[in-house]
């Protein structure tokens, strides 16, 4: 049961991959067409999904910072961090008030897997309406809250617009992109993401002052991207390629031609249809992806997502506002200074989408793992030397010092691990695998993003300093994992990835036995 569920849940992400190989398999294949109007308005509007999920990611460490949010559904966290001699670390240390932030994630985790069957059966358009819905739901149900259960409840359904969206609009976007900007595309719904962060940092520090129901207001300004999502996808287009994998054939035909501006798309037309019928010949991916062959792919792309997590940046995101108060800022200017890492977040993935071709995957990862050790480390040091669990917190130049080398840590991870962390799983897997493979790399982010956003606040409670030296440990495990078993796959064709890189490499090569694992599939 549990195998053909994930068969399932993975369908629809397959048809996408299938049509990058089919579009990529030539040497630089490019169909005619040109970037038109309506396929940039699309865009736009099918990205308020990844806006939504970057807001909701950074609204919630600026509200559980907010006294009158505190006072009014965790009074005894307020009690902690209002006593004249509290635990420096431990003012925040709340289980009910991680769940806050935490709940989310696992929603989308379980949301993800029944978006992925609707995605297929019903098609990306109605997915997309499905997560505005529920993004709605949520913005209702946590601005307008009366308790603690209400507002956990609206995260939850805030989790499954996440789910929904997450699933959706990544295909959606692959798929009404003209090729030739299909890779850029899929690193820009990143974008968003980051772009989303900072406007509820920018929210958050202009509502923090509003009493008392400042927190009140930058919850329900999610309702603005919501509405705008579900109002916009009504005037969205279904993608040609879920049509026509709906055997909606001439529809796809018809829609095709209206997103690429021309009369003649025979080319990529014929290319989308044999795609589908390469979905349908695809019977047992999970029972493929279990055998040593898929381990090499497999392995990274887990790895790649729990290193993601274990790099400590949502626990900087989620929390910033209470890390800066920690170490000593008041609460406006903790609020700004989360403002300012949003900003270097935001500039630091456009870096990311100018490089990744040109200096490759592993230098990237490389050069953050060196730039992330160093800041966690001093961060980790000044805190260990300056802020002890009750008394002063650190000086002025000191707390600047923390902020600039946060703002270090983000810029780092932002350019590498960040966007890397799903663009190489995406492209190191066979075509046979691929779907059920990434499923694998989506679910593992969500559950270990949950695993942090629920321990950070008691980790940095019961280890202080400690906890930045925790995941700096985790970053010297990154780099020697990236410097020895993740190869480069700068300019390799995903055709050709078994041959080019698996087949070459010093230690996944034995995985590859010639006799069970397929030749490059060449599509023409």
């Amino acid at each position: 049961m549990k195998k053909a569920n994930l068969k399932e849940a993975t369908k629809a992400r397959e048809l996408s991959m299938l049509l990058a190989v089919v579009s990529g398999s030539g040497e630089n294949q490019e169909f005619e067409g040109r970037i038109t109007v309506y396929v940039t308005v699309c865009v736009i509007i099918a990205a308020f999904g990844g806006l939504m999920f970057g807001y909701d990611v950074g609204i919630s460490g600026g509200v559980t910072s907010m006294d009158d949010f505190l006072k009014k559904f965790f009074p005894v966290v307020y009690k902690k961090k209002q006593h004249a001699h509290e635990n420096n670390y431990c003012k925040y240390d709340n289980q009910s008030l991680q769940l806050f932030t935490s709940s989310l994630y696992i929603a989308a985790l379980i949301a993800s897997f029944v978006a992925s069957k609707v995605c297929s059966k019903a098609g990306r358009k109605p997915t997309v309406q499905i997560a505005s819905i529920f993004f709605l739901i949520g913005v209702v149900l946590t601005a307008g809250d009366l308790n603690i259960e209400m507002i956990i409840f609206g995260r939850i359904f805030l989790g499954f617009g996440v789910g929904f969206a997450n699933q959706a609009v990544p295909l959606f976007l692959s798929e009404i992109a003209p090729t030739n900007i299909r890779g850029a595309l899929n690193i820009s719904f990143q974008l968003f993401i980051t772009i989303g962060i900072l406007l509820s940092n920018l929210v958050n520090y202009f509502t923090a002052n509003i009493h008392p129901h400042g927190w009140r207001i930058s919850l329900g300004i999610a309702g603005i991207p919501a509405s705008m999502l579900c109002v916009g996808s009504i005037l969205i287009c279904e993608t040609p390629t879920s049509l026509i994998e709906r055997h909606k054939v001439e529809k796809g035909r018809k829609v095709l031609r209206k997103i690429r501006g021309v009369e003649n798309v025979d080319d990529e037309f014929d290319s989308i249809v044999h795609a589908c019928e390469m979905a349908r010949q695809v019977k047992d991916p999970f029972r493929k992806l279990m055998k040593p062959v898929s381990r090499p792919p497999l392995v990274i792309a887990i790895c790649m997502q729990i290193f993601q997590q274990f790099t400590g940046i949502n626990a900087v995101m989620f929390y910033a506002p209470v890390l800066f108060q920690t170490v000593g800022f008041g609460n406006d200017a903790a609020l700004l200074s989360s403002v300012i890492t949003g900003l270097v977040n935001v500039f630091s993935t456009i870096i990311s989408i100018y490089l990744v071709d040109k200096a490759g995957r592993r230098i990237l990862l490389l050069e953050a793992c060196v730039q992330m050790l160093i800041s966690q480390v001093i961060i980790g040091i000044i805190l260990f030397k300056g802020l002890k669990a009750t008394g002063a917190n650190l000086s002025k130049g000191e707390a600047i010092f923390v902020v600039v080398l946060v703002c270090t840590f983000v810029m780092g991870f932002a350019w590498s691990w960040g966007p890397l962390g799903w663009l190489i799983p995406s492209e190191t897997f066979p075509l046979e695998t691929r779907s059920v493979g990434f499923a694998f790399a989506v679910s593992t982010n969500m559950l270990f993003t949950f695993v942090i956003a629920q321990a950070f606040l008691s980790m940095l409670c019961k280890m202080q300093a400690g906890i930045f030296f925790f995941f700096a440990a985790w970053i010297i495990i990154m780099g020697v994992f990236t410097w020895f078993l993740l190869p480069e796959t700068k300019g390799v064709p995903v055709d050709s990835m078994v041959d080019k890189v698996w087949k070459q490499h010093w230690f996944w090569r034995s995985f590859v036995a010639e006799d069970e694992f397929r030749t490059d599939v060449k599509v023409v």
